[in-house]
């Protein structure tokens, strides 16, 4: 039997090493992983015990989830890794670490985070458009964090420089079931 191209095993969340200003921030990266432990979708993630990634990455835990980490040796050494993950992979370097994370993922979720976050969204997202993958790419949009982002990328489309089609395949909801449904 072939397994169903859209069914999703595993999600790659990219977010925060901080929890930002927002209670809401750290609460939907709890949701997310109550989410994907419901739905028995294993995290992969940065490894990181902090921040969202370590809310996220807790949560699915005690859920009885399967979480992935990787992460640079840089970053591991620095002791942000989180140390009671299902599996942890350390990586040479930040190129290495986005590869293998794609690698393991069936689909891919951004939530607030700062620079890098907004990196690994445009970085799998160009890399589908390219044909590098045909994974689904999602951006949860918790409290409006991505309106400015998404009148944007609008704008992108206005100005030609993305057709409306790659515009159409960024995948977005504020709600973490929600957007799981969508990613399917």
């Amino acid at each position: 039997m072939v397994a169903d191209p859209r069914e999703i095993k595993s999600v790659c969340v990219y977010c925060g090493s901080q929890d930002g200003r927002d209670p809401a921030y750290a609460a939907a990266a709890r949701a997310m992983g109550d989410a994907l432990a419901d739905q028995g979708i294993r995290l992969v993630y940065g490894g990181g015990g902090i921040g969202m990634m370590g809310q996220i990455a807790d949560r699915v835990l005690q859920r009885g989830g399967q979480v992935v980490g990787v992460i640079p040796e840089v970053l591991m050494r620095a002791e942000v890794a989180h140390a009671g993950l299902t599996e942890m992979h350390v990586t040479a370097d930040m190129h290495e670490r986005k590869a293998m994370m794609a690698d393991l993922a069936d689909a891919f979720i951004t939530m607030p985070g700062g620079l890098g976050t907004l990196e690994e969204l445009f970085e799998t997202w160009t890399w589908a458009q390219l044909g590098y993958h045909q994974k689904p790419v999602g951006l949860l949009n918790v409290n409006g964090y991505f309106d400015g982002l998404l009148q944007f990328l609008d704008q992108t489309v206005e100005h030609g420089y993305v057709s409306e089609q790659h515009r159409g395949t960024l995948i977005v909801d504020s709600e973490p079931q929600a957007l799981l449904v969508k990613l399917r």
